[in-house]
């Protein structure tokens, strides 16, 4: 059973639609139900759940509900992820504590929900969506650079205490802009080739769990073929 942690309509959906294709009963967690409802009328097996990933006691309730209702959780694909883009001048305390919260702090909340049951199966699947952010900070991101840093330094942390149990745990770093309406509304004449797919990122999430144990990878990239780095 997969949880998707952060459904909106690129790549939380893409890991929805990919992890049900492949027969996984999925969860799909996110703040409004719009994005929930659709996919649940799109995929048979999946159960959409209003969650605020930075509450502590909202995410134990939704997990609860999770393992009654669809069992325990073998695959975690963490994708939330938001951001006011600022310089550090301009960025209010406020923000930047958003930003943490919602990149690494419930990145926890929600690893800590399901490592028990993992641990005990001694095994398991924990991806992270990262960003270029996780490696860099630039001009406009101190709150998202810090709070992506933060939530690299967790799965890294987390992938060399769990990785002996059995429990896979890996980060995408995602370089280049998504795929989504939005960023096709901002840059229209904008050419296919410049985009990163979210069924692109969705599938390496996939063979990520598929990986065989004596040659797990930790940190892998995303990036358009024609993007420069």
């Amino acid at each position: 059973m997969a949880v998707v942690a952060g459904v909106g309509p690129g790549n939380g959906a893409a890991l929805a639609r990919r992890f049900a294709q492949a027969g996984h009963a999925v969860a799909l967690l996110a703040r409004s139900r719009e994005t929930l409802d659709t996919l649940e009328s799109e995929l048979g097996d999946a159960r959409g759940y209003a969650c605020d990933l930075t509450s502590p006691a909202d995410v134990a309730r939704t997990f609860a509900e999770i393992r009654t209702q669809l069992g325990d959780v073998d695959v975690l694909l963490y994708n939330a992820g938001s951001g006011v883009f600022a310089g550090v001048e301009s960025i209010t305390p406020e923000q930047f504590e958003s930003a943490w919260r919602v990149n690494a702090y419930g990145a926890l909340l929600c690893a800590q929900q399901v490592i028990p049951a993992m641990k005990a199966a001694g095994s398991g699947s924990i991806v992270f969506i990262g960003a270029t952010a996780s490696r860099r900070g630039g001009p406009r991101s101190a709150a998202f650079a810090p709070a992506k840093a933060a939530q690299r330094s967790l799965a890294e942390s987390m992938a060399r205490s769990l990785w002996p149990s059995g429990i896979h745990v890996a980060l995408i770093v995602v370089d280049g802009v998504v795929d989504i309406p939005t960023t096709r509304k901002v840059m229209p004449d904008t050419p296919d080739s410049f985009f990163i797919k979210p069924s692109g990122v969705a599938e390496i999430a996939f063979q990520l769990t598929c990986q065989e144990r004596s040659a797990w990878s930790f940190e892998v990239e995303a990036r358009p073929f024609r993007e420069s780095w």
